[in-house]
């Protein structure tokens, strides 16, 4: 959940997912005191949705690691000014370790960690590094070409709906990914686009949802924070494509799929890093593959076939026989200018610098 990525997260891949170390400890670390890990939320903690995969990766922490960690969190922590006193605040109460979870965090969480060198950061979806800040990221848009062949396969109108927060590459990614893979399967799908410019509001969210089921969409996805567009989905009778996480107790009959982020086995490895003295700063940028994405969680509706479609996909992308920006014939996008010729792949670079819609989107990048 981020504003404005820029190329420069193209190092993002240099950076290794390897174990740092198995998760036992000597009797000597047993006996010290526990390494005391904070998280810092964007939005309120629920039961669904970015930040409750985040939590779900702090639990995880806690569970591999037991009494060598204890950790705490803080939620629904504005960006900007509130985040840099958090983080602050985090490191004055002896957090060792403390995990950023925003794109909007980064720079405070910068500022923050010049005041403790002895203290070690991670700035998820962030691109900035120091000698004490890491940063990680996912492949979402991998998640979204997935979710994008179940939704054209499962779409009556050949038109779904997107509900976006801000025309950021991260997002753009998410857009175009999706529309791809609907369309690697329904040529005639589009996908309306509907902006927010927030990423947690969620009366706002239902009302784009509404507008676009009023439209004729039958099936529809969303990058904003909250369950808002699941329920509006569930309560119209439509089809919807969860983010996040598994959203099948708020919307059992409409989920047809849902995109997780797993963020338990990084968090993990980087906080046993700190416990181990082998933690070093660097760049994540980790997909399917990695298994930090993962596609699944299907609804009743959705055939065992397309189901088994979808499966068979995920593992192609994590063997790169499969890579969403890839053509085997020229893309365009939907102002009719070739951005991806035949036979060629985006870079990663050119990928985290998206400002392009593909075609088949209706609607504009909102500026």
């Amino acid at each position: 959940m981020y504003k404005n990525l820029a190329a420069t997260l193209v190092a993002a891949c240099a950076f290794s997912l390897a174990p740092c170390g198995a998760f036992s400890q000597s009797k000597d670390a047993a006996k010290a005191e526990p390494l005391k890990v904070g998280f810092v939320y964007v939005a309120p903690l629920s039961d669904a949705g970015w930040v409750r995969q985040h939590e779900e990766g702090r639990l995880a922490v806690q569970a591999a690691l037991g009494s060598a960690v204890q950790t705490s969190y803080v939620e629904n922590v504005a960006e900007g000014p509130d985040a840099e006193r958090v983080i602050r605040d985090l490191a004055r109460q002896g957090n060792k370790l403390i995990f950023a979870s925003s794109f909007g965090y980064m720079e405070p969480t910068l500022k923050v960690a010049q005041e403790f060198p002895g203290v070690k950061f991670e700035s998820i979806t962030g691109y900035k590094t120091a000698p004490n800040v890491a940063v990680a990221n996912a492949r979402y848009y991998e998640g979204r070409y997935l979710a994008g062949i179940a939704a054209g396969r499962m779409t009556q109108t050949n038109l779904a709906g997107y509900v976006a927060g801000f025309p950021i590459p991260e997002v753009l990614q998410g857009i175009n990914a999706f529309t791809l893979g609907m369309r690697s399967v329904n040529p005639k799908v589009q996908v309306k686009v509907v902006w927010l410019n927030a990423w947690f509001d969620p009366s706002r969210e239902r009302d784009a949802a509404m507008t676009l089921f009023n439209q004729n969409v039958d099936v529809i996805a969303f990058h904003t924070g909250s369950t808002a567009v699941m329920a509006a989905a569930q309560e119209r009778g439509k089809l919807a494509v969860a983010y996040h996480s598994d959203m099948r107790k708020i919307a059992p009959d409409a989920q047809i799929v849902a995109v997780t982020h797993q963020w338990g086995d990084y968090y993990t490895r980087r906080t046993q890093a700190v416990l181990n003295g082998t933690w070093k700063s660097g760049n994540v940028w980790g997909g399917v593959k990695e298994g930090m994405i993962r596609v699944g969680d299907f609804g009743s509706k959705v055939p065992k076939a397309v189901q088994q479609e979808v499966l068979a996909r995920q593992k192609d992308i994590a063997t790169g026989k499969l890579r969403p920006f890839a053509a085997s014939q020229d893309v365009q996008d939907n102002e009719g200018h070739t951005v991806i010729a035949k036979g060629h792949a985006l870079s990663d670079e050119q990928v985290l610098g998206m400002n392009w819609l593909v075609a088949g989107v209706q609607g504009k990048i909102s500026r």
